[in-house]
């Protein structure tokens, strides 16, 4: 594994690379950073796998943010564009709606797509929690609290150790700030959709479901489906929203048919 940071839309972007082969860029979720990627970037070596973390995650820096998607979304043309080249794009729940506003922008740069736990449009209740956990962030003790209550909803694994898991969650936003960033910007697809955009997308999509997701259900990947001119739907058996947590296996296998597929 390779690490670097790249001057890329006004910050210093931190991501780590690995492989040789096709470009694959991974863009994780809320509270995470590029290590939830690790098993991934060490099975697919014969590809030139990117992971990079999130403006105002991990090591990234949060510069000046606006709280919307269409930044965060350019943030990842940037690296496509100066890092990688055009690849295949593979991101997880925010990370997912980042790659599609991507696809739907910049054909020329993303030659597919692969989708985890994402949606193109919240409802008005989860506009409501991401924007009061925005809220919160500033706060560490409420923070922490409302990271925790959220883990154990995204996980369905009873083996699955909430308090390392919040732990590492926690280390990845440091004082919170890039965490209500992110969290702004997916309370935005409330106002504005993705989902109109999505018919724009030229390239092969794949959406991958979680069987027992309760934060991003079968409903969110059904409207990715019907507006997707090229897509294709996997189920991860026995997980819930925290898929790469609870079925890790099954998804680095999932992983592995899209990639071939997009290639």
């Amino acid at each position: 594994m390779q690490t670097a940071t790249a001057a890329l839309n006004g910050i210093r972007t931190h991501y780590c690379a690995n492989g040789s082969g096709p470009a694959v860029v991974f863009v994780h979720g809320l509270a995470q950073d590029h290590r939830s990627w690790q098993r991934q970037q060490e099975a697919f070596t014969d590809h030139r796998t990117y992971a990079y973390d999130v403006r105002g995650h991990g090591a990234t820096a949060l510069g000046a943010a606006d709280g919307t998607l269409e930044q965060l979304r350019d943030d990842l043309l940037a690296f496509l564009a100066e890092v990688s080249g055009p690849a295949v794009c593979v991101g997880f729940s925010l990370g997912g709606t980042v790659v599609l506003s991507a696809a739907a922008q910049r054909p020329d740069l993303v030659t597919g797509a692969v989708v985890l736990g994402t949606s193109s449009v919240v409802g008005r209740r989860a506009a409501e929690i991401n924007l009061q956990r925005a809220e919160q962030a500033a706060d560490r003790p409420a923070l922490l609290e409302s990271l925790r209550e959220d883990t154990r909803a995204m996980t369905y694994d009873s083996t699955v150790d909430v308090d390392e898991l919040v732990a590492y969650r926690a280390s990845t936003i440091g004082d919170g700030a890039g965490y209500a960033n992110a969290l702004t910007a997916m309370a935005g697809i409330r106002d504005n959709p993705l989902t109109p955009a999505l018919a724009a997308i030229e390239c092969p999509v794949t959406v991958i479901g979680a069987e027992h997701d309760a934060i991003c259900p079968r409903k969110a990947a059904d409207i990715l489906l019907e507006g997707l001119p090229r897509a294709t739907y996997l189920e991860i058996p026995n997980s819930g929203h925290l898929m790469n947590v609870d079925n890790p296996e099954a998804v680095t296998t999932a992983l592995r048919t899209a990639l071939a597929g997009a290639d």
